[in-house]
C-alpha cells in the first residue's frame, strides 16, 4: 500500500493588505522526506500517518507542504507554483492506492477563490475515480461544491483552539482504509447554517455542542460529521458556516443529520457569540487586578485572521493609564528586533515599535526601552509542535513588557514570553494578539481572561463586513435569513 501525503495550506483574507507570495511561505515549506523532521502540527501528522501506514503493510509517501501565516490573497504565479508542485509530486509517487492531504480550506488566489476545489479537482484526476482522497481540514474553512465531489471524505477539525489535527487525520485514514478494502461507501449532505460568527469550543455551551456531535459520529450509519465555522474575512460566494455529514451510502440519513445538527448551532447563536469588552473596561480590570496574570485577547489584531499584528491601540492605551506589570505579545517589528540585537541586553535605546503596516496598525508609538532579553530563531509552542517567532526581543518601558518578534504569527502560549527570558506568572496581565487559540496554552495559568475590542483588522463586526462576492443574507446581517 502506497499512500500519498502533502498540503499547501493558508487563511486568506480577502481585505488584508500583507502580501501573501513567495517570502510568505518559504518559513513553512518542506519537500519529501523533510516533512518526517518538521517540528510543528504538519509534522506531527505526517509521523502518525507514517505509523498508521506502517501498521498496514504500507508506506507514505511524502510531497509537497507549504504553509503561509495569513494575509491577502496569494499572488497567483507563487499559487500555481506550489499547486503544480504537489500536483508533480503526486505523480512522482505513482501508483498510489490512498491520497491524505492537508489544506486549509480558505485559500484565495489572485485569480481563484476556490484554490482547495481546484486543487482536489486536479488530484482526482491524476489519481482516478477509485483511489480514496481523504482530505484535514481547518474549520475556518469554505465548503465548496468542488471539494465535495472531488474527495472521498472531507474532514474538518471539531476544536477550536484547532488541538485536534492528529486525531481528525487518523478520521481520514480510517474512512479512506475502509474505502479502498469496498467495506464503505461515504456520501456527503450539507447544511447552510447561514450565519457568520465565531464559536470557541473550549467552554459551554460549544462544549456541549461538540461532545454530542462527536457522539452522533459511527451512529446509524453516519461516518463523519463536520462543523464548518467559516472564515468571515474571506469574500467568495459560499462564505458562512455549515454543517457536512457524511454517511455510508444513505445521503437522506446524512441530510436528517446535518440540518438537525444545524438547526442546534443555529439556537445557540447569540448564546455562543464572543462576549468582548471596550478598552477602557479592559484598562479597569488590569487596574483592579490583585492575583494575575490576567490574559487580554486582542482579538482584532490576531496575525491567524491575516491581521497585521503590530497594531498599538492597545500598548498605547496601558501606558498612557501607567499601568505597570503588564506583558504583551507579539508584536511584529523586525527592524526594532534588528536594533535591539544591535545594542545588547541591558542597553536602553529610542525605539519606534508598531503602526508600520497600515491604518490597522494604528499610529507608530515612540519609546524609550530598556533590552531585558534577546533570542535567536525564537520559538513558541502551538496547538501541536513549535511555531517560530524568527528573531526576538523582550522589552521594558516604564514597567511594561513587550515581546517583538521578526515573525508575523498569533501569540499561541506562555512560551513567547519565557522564550526571552520572561516568566508570564510573575504579571498581572498579559495582552495577547489571538482570538482564541490562546486558550489551549494560556487557560492554565490565567486568573481570568477577557476578549477586547481594540480597533483592527479583523474586529468581529459581522454584520459589517464588505462583502463584494458574498451576496447570502445570513445572521446577523439579517435577523432571520
Amino acid at each position: 500500500m502506497n499512500v500519498f501525503f502533502a498540503g499547501l495550506a493558508t487563511e486568506t483574507n480577502s481585505f488584508s493588505s500583507i502580501p501573501t507570495a513567495e517570502e510568505a511561505f518559504a518559513v513553512g515549506q518542506r519537500r519529501g522526506e523533510a516533512v518526517f523532521t518538521d517540528r510543528g502540527m504538519y509534522g506531527e501528522m505526517a509521523r502518525r500517518l507514517r505509523e498508521l501506514a506502517q501498521a498496514e503493510g504500507g508506506q507514505v509517501s511524502p510531497g509537497l507542504f507549504a504553509f503561509a501565516q495569513p494575509g491577502a490573497p496569494t499572488v497567483q504565479a507563487v499559487y500555481e507554483r506550489l499547486r503544480d508542485a504537489l500536483l508533480d509530486d503526486l505523480r512522482a509517487a505513482a501508483p498510489v492506492d490512498i491520497v491524505i492531504l492537508f489544506l486549509h480550506g480558505a485559500m484565495i488566489s489572485q485569480d481563484n477563490w476556490d484554490c482547495e476545489g481546484e486543487i482536489l479537482a486536479l488530484v482526482r484526476q491524476i489519481v482516478g475515480p477509485s483511489v480514496p482522497v481523504g482530505v484535514v481540514l481547518d474549520p475556518h474553512a469554505h465548503l465548496t461544491e468542488a471539494m465535495i465531489e472531488a474527495a472521498t471524505v472531507l474532514v474538518f477539525q471539531k476544536e477550536y483552539p484547532h488541538i485536534d489535527g492528529i486525531e481528525r487525520m487518523e478520521d481520514a485514514w480510517r474512512i479512506c482504509l475502509s474505502v479502498a478494502r469496498g467495506q464503505i461507501q461515504p456520501v456527503a449532505a450539507v447544511h447552510d447554517c447561514k450565519m457568520i460568527s465565531f464559536w470557541p469550543t473550549q467552554s459551554q455551551p460549544m462544549r456541549g455542542f461538540v461532545d454530542r456531535l462527536q457522539a452522533s459520529e459511527h451512529r446509524n450509519n453516519i461516518l463523519s460529521i463536520s462543523f464548518v465555522h467559516g472564515f468571515p474575512w474571506g469574500d467568495t460566494p459560499v462564505t458562512g458556516a455549515k454543517m457536512l455529514v457524511y454517511a455510508d451510502g444513505d445521503r437522506e440519513a446524512a441530510a436528517a443529520v446535518a440540518q438537525s445538527l444545524g438547526r442546534e448551532i443555529w439556537d445557540l447563536r447569540r448564546e455562543t457569540l464572543i462576549k468582548d469588552v471596550s478598552m477602557e473596561a479592559a484598562l479597569e480590570a488590569i487596574a483592579a487586578v490583585e492575583t494575575g496574570p490576567l490574559v487580554i485577547a486582542d482579538i482584532a489584531d490576531n496575525a491567524g485572521g491575516g491581521a497585521p499584528a503590530d497594531s498599538t491601540f492597545m500598548l498605547r492605551a496601558v501606558l498612557d493609564r501607567g499601568l505597570t506589570d503588564v506583558g504583551f505579545a507579539l508584536t511584529y517589528d523586525p527592524q526594532a528586533v534588528a536594533f535591539c540585537h544591535e545594542v545588547g541586553v541591558g542597553a536602553e535605546l529610542d525605539l519606534r515599535i508598531g503602526g508600520k503596516l497600515g491604518p490597522a496598525s494604528g499610529e507608530p508609538l515612540d519609546v524609550r526601552a530598556t533590552v531585558r532579553g534577546l533570542a535567536r530563531k525564537a520559538t513558541q509552542v502551538g496547538l501541536s509542535g513549535l511555531v517560530g517567532l524568527g528573531d526576538a526581543a523582550w522589552i521594558e518601558i516604564a514597567g511594561v513588557h513587550v515581546i517583538l518578534a521578526s515573525a508575523r504569527t498569533q501569540c499561541f502560549h506562555p512560551t513567547a514570553f519565557t522564550a526571552l527570558g520572561l516568566d508570564p506568572t510573575t504579571l498581572k496581565a498579559l495582552v495577547v494578539k489571538s482570538t482564541n487559540h490562546f486558550r489551549a496554552g494560556f487557560d492554565p495559568i490565567a486568573a481570568g481572561v477577557l476578549y477586547v475590542d481594540t480597533p483592527g483588522a479583523i474586529r468581529s463586526d459581522f454584520a459589517n463586513i464588505p462583502y463584494q462576492r458574498f451576496k447570502s443574507p445570513y445572521w446577523p446581517k439579517v435577523e432571520n435569513p
